[in-house]
């Protein structure tokens, strides 16, 4: 339906050509982008493949009784092979091909032995009380580098953090100062990263061959069911024709796909090749259509009810239920897509642009009688984990739902060559968040055997000092922004949890408003220079300045710079957490930080009734930062303030109106 608008001014030719240059940019900035692709006999065979891991992962994450470290082996040992297979040696290197290069073939080879024998020896080995023989240790040795191999492939900058931290391991006696240490053996790393349960057999390869993995199927199920053609016709009747309408579907399209992909940087290439030429088209900026998109495609990172799969990874974390993950996320994603909504409407309105025209909307009650159904699928997500299904029940059910909803009406049914493309898609979509997860583990083995979590965490505190959570919150944002940075979502947040959360902790945070604070940094990374994957992208596909396309994305994305910090003290915008917060405390809280953000979004674009002057933009944006803190002066000054702005708004278009 979206592509129908672009027929009146533009050619089809014309969007094919903004869909290649994404894929070029994803290409360029994002090396999972950059695989080969394989014709004839070798298709059909690695398609064969990567159906038989999906149902093996579907049978050890349900039915199946498998061990968890067995389950983490094979899950990597999957991993490494299709990566050898997907990713090419090189950037230039042919992208097509019959079959793999011979060299690859060596490193498969090396993959199945190697790992092959761990799954062999584990049990005997831990029988013995680990003690290793040298075999076990060159096992160790080329296992490790193997991975590293397919993290330079895969994830290039995960492969440079990994290498980093391992070598810190043997550096420690070098490094000055508190974060010094004794240094340790080859042997010793090799034993701790590649035997143990805390390298890369860890929590980040634990959460990958279960949550990850099968909610990225899932996303891939929703995918080729039509689910994404619903969310766009239900976007266009529901803001479509109001001021900035193609800004606004742009928001709540990419708000609602990207917490299904997880990927801000594939969402931003995919919506952004519909959205941002017609928001361009509409009459916004190229630079502000850019940003509008790499705001909203990363915001999906954390925003209910998939949140891009981290949220399963946080409640593992915690030890909690995933409900209480999704429930404390509710009110800070709300935040920051009404900050973004207001924000394209009020330029909208100083920009003097209109919606789009009702001959392009689609009738409600048409789109939802002809995909309304696909909606299924996530309401019996939502409802089983609910009910106290684990999530990975509910995911597996949710993947069985979506076919059979399909069916409810001719044209979404999936046949079985489109359930074989969605399982290959999804299972391929997991590989260079799982080699990250797997670096993760080199990342997290090093923090536990070095201990520098501990002392990180004594350094932050000897300089902040007990109790200081404001100076603590800030030293943990810019070290969440600089992790994160060109690392997928799920991959950045384990990072920067695995150091930052116990720092917060130490100064006063609750453990969810450290883990929701490290999460949401960890996602803007996606849109903070000198990096800001997702803003170049949409950047390259809007053929704005990158620089300006940035900026005006932290603008935009401002509320989720601020936000954390306020729930940090105090957690009742987290929802259910914090005791003997009644339900109505909770409700205004919401409504005033509400007002909050749409002040803050007026000052910030210098609109509200009418066009701001530099006094009332400076009001606006004190009401935002007041109102969004939780306290009751503070609102009751914020309302006051706002009143005034708008009494002076209202007094300033009476005054044009006589003038006239």
């Amino acid at each position: 339906m979206i592509k129908k608008l672009f027929q009146k001014k533009s050619t089809i030719d014309e969007i094919d050509d903004v869909e290649l240059r994404a894929q070029k940019l994803l290409e360029e900035k994002d090396a999972e982008m950059r695989v080969r692709t394989y014709i004839g006999k070798s298709d059909i065979l690695i398609t064969i493949l990567f159906m038989i891991w999906a149902v093996f992962q579907l049978y050890a994450n349900t039915i199946g009784a498998v061990d968890a470290m067995m389950l983490r082996a094979w899950h990597i040992l999957f991993l490494l092979v299709f990566t050898f297979i997907i990713y090419p040696t090189y950037r230039k290197e042919k992208k097509q091909r019959t079959a793999p290069p011979i060299w690859d073939f060596v490193l498969i080879g090396a993959t199945i032995v190697s790992f092959g024998y761990m799954i062999q020896n584990y049990t005997s080995i831990a029988l013995r009380g680990g003690y290793l023989e040298t075999v076990d240790y060159i096992i160790a040795g080329i296992a490790m580098l193997l991975v590293f191999e397919v993290a330079r492939r895969a994830c290039p900058s995960m492969a440079v953090l990994g290498l980093v931290f391992l070598a810190y391991n043997f550096l420690g006696p070098y490094v000055p100062g508190e974060l010094g240490h004794v240094g340790f053996s080859i042997k010793r790393v090799l034993s701790h990263m590649f035997w143990g349960s805390q390298g890369i057999f860890g929590v980040g390869i634990g959460v990958s061959a279960t949550y990850i993995f099968l909610f990225i199927v899932f996303g891939a199920f929703l995918k080729y069911s039509g689910f994404s053609q619903f969310i766009n016709d239900m976007a266009l009747t529901l803001v479509g024709q109001s001021p900035g309408g193609p800004a606004k579907v742009a928001v709540l399209a990419s708000a609602l796909l990207g917490m299904i992909n997880g990927s801000a940087i594939a969402n931003v290439a995919t919506t952004g090749t519909i959205t941002i030429p017609l928001m361009k088209e509409t009459g916004y900026k190229s630079e502000f259509a850019a940003a509008v998109e790499a705001v909203a495609s990363t915001g999906g990172q954390f925003a209910p009810p998939i949140m891009g799969a981290v949220g399963f990874v946080m409640a593992e974390f915690l030890g909690v239920s995933y409900t209480e993950v999704l429930l404390a996320a509710c009110i800070p994603a709300f935040l920051y897509y009404l900050t973004l909504i207001f924000a394209v409407h009020f330029e909208a309105k100083k920009l003097g642009l209109k919606g789009i025209s009702k001959d392009h909307i689609p009738d409600v009650w048409v789109v939802i009688k002809t995909r309304g159904h696909l909606i299924i699928p996530l309401v019996v997500l939502i409802a089983m984990m609910f009910k106290g299904y684990t999530p990975l029940y509910a995911a597996v059910y949710a993947i069985f739902a979506t076919v059979a909803a399909s069916w409810l009406n001719k044209e979404t049914r999936m046949y079985p060559a489109t359930i074989v493309k969605a399982t290959v898609e999804g299972a391929r979509g997991v590989l260079s968040v799982g080699v990250s997860c797997v670096v993760i583990g080199v990342i997290i083995g090093t923090v536990s055997l070095t201990g520098l979590g501990l002392n990180f965490g004594y350094i932050v505190l000897r300089i902040v000092g007990e109790g200081q959570l404001l100076l603590g919150g800030v030293m943990v944002m810019i070290m969440s922004i600089v992790l994160g940075m060109g690392v997928p979502g799920v991959a950045a947040y384990v990072i920067v949890a695995a150091v930052a959360v116990p720092v917060l902790v130490n100064v006063g945070a609750s453990m969810m408003a450290a883990h929701m604070f490290c999460l949401i940094y960890a996602c803007l990374s996606n849109i903070t220079p000198p990096v800001a994957m997702s803003s170049y992208v949409a950047s390259g596909i809007a053929k704005s300045n990158q620089t300006k396309t940035s900026l005006i994305a932290m603008k935009l994305g401002l509320t989720g710079f601020i936000l954390p910090f306020f729930f940090l003290d105090n957690p009742i915008l987290l929802l259910g957490q914090g005791e003997g917060i009644s339900t109505m405390t909770t409700i205004m809280a919401v409504i005033t930080a509400s007002l909050g953000v749409i002040a803050l979004s007026g000052g910030l674009q210098g609109m509200l009734l009418k066009h701001c002057n530099i006094i009332e933009r400076l009001l606006l944006i004190a009401v935002g930062i007041l109102a969004i803190d939780t306290s009751g002066m503070t609102d009751v000054i914020a309302v006051a303030l706002f009143v005034v702005v708008l009494c002076l708004q209202k007094f300033k278009k009476t005054v044009d109106v006589q003038l006239a």
